[in-house]
């Protein structure tokens, strides 16, 4: 029969494993929550970065001076010298929506 000092040495070892293993598993746990959280924002930063540099391309553009002619002529009517504007008016008839009776076509006895 074991002696009382390993049967106290053995369950104090296999408790402090039982605590160590606990403690590990919850950290892997937290550890693969936050790495879930981290790839989500990677993707949403490189998703902003995107979006930054196609501003500031359109930035870059609306600096020079074709990128001001373009936004004076769609956004404010404006024209340069010499140019002429036409100006077409799509003007439609009265169109008239011919409704039927449903009893017309029939015959009434």
């Amino acid at each position: 029969m074991p002696k009382l000092r390993w049967v106290l040495l053995t369950s104090i070892a296999l408790f402090v494993v039982a605590i160590t293993m606990t403690s590990f598993v919850l950290e892997w746990r937290k550890i693969d929550v936050l790495s879930g959280v981290l790839d989500d924002r990677m993707l949403e930063l490189a998703e902003e970065r995107r979006r930054n540099q196609a501003l500031k391309e359109k930035i870059d553009y609306y600096r020079t001076p074709a990128g001001v002619a373009r936004l004076a002529r769609e956004d404010f009517n404006l024209v340069l010298p010499g140019e002429e504007i036409y100006r077409i008016e799509i003007v439609s008839g009265e169109v008239q929506a011919v409704r039927q009776d449903p009893t017309q076509g029939t015959k009434k006895p």
